[in-house]
């Protein structure tokens, strides 16, 4: 498949880890943009239109969400669980990207529906192999749904 590139939803509370991605995807990944999202509830704001997002039409889907857990406001599973809640926004693709290693997390987001559970390497350069792959697997590998998927209602803000 030809490199679609594509738009890439980060939530992630780390100005560092987010550094790390929005480099990773830019200089080694498929071409690109990217929104950042700095805590859950601002996730849910994009993704759902509303607040500073109104304007945005919600058939602007992410070609995947880049998901952290631990974060203020509303946590990753809780971003994760109003996604997947909403037949609108349910079959984008979510990957848990974390530092968390508990296997509740693990356990939890797979059964919210995650598509993926991805622990943060350590390692710069295992940390930028790893964006880069997620990105290369989702962007350019991954034949994303249909638009029929959705719900019929793609430009309501809801």
């Amino acid at each position: 498949m030809a490199n679609r590139g594509g738009d890439i939803l980060l939530v992630d509370d780390s100005p560092s880890d987010v550094e790390l991605v929005i480099h990773a995807l830019q200089h080694d990944g498929p071409a690109t943009s990217i929104r950042v999202a700095e805590d859950g509830q601002e996730a849910l704001d994009y993704v759902f239109c509303r607040c500073n997002y109104q304007a945005r039409s919600l058939a602007d889907r992410p070609s995947v969400i880049l998901l952290d857990l631990k974060m203020p406001k509303v946590d990753g599973l809780g971003v994760l669980k109003e996604i997947r809640a909403d037949e609108r926004t349910r079959a984008i693709p979510v990957v848990i990207f974390t530092s968390s290693k508990e296997l509740q997390d693990l356990i939890a987001a797979y059964k919210l529906g995650a598509n993926a559970f991805v622990q943060k390497p350590v390692d710069f350069e295992q940390f930028r192999r790893t964006i880069k792959e997620i990105g290369t697997f989702w962007l350019d590998k991954n034949e994303p749904p249909p638009v029929e998927v959705f719900a019929s209602d793609s430009t309501a803000n809801a």
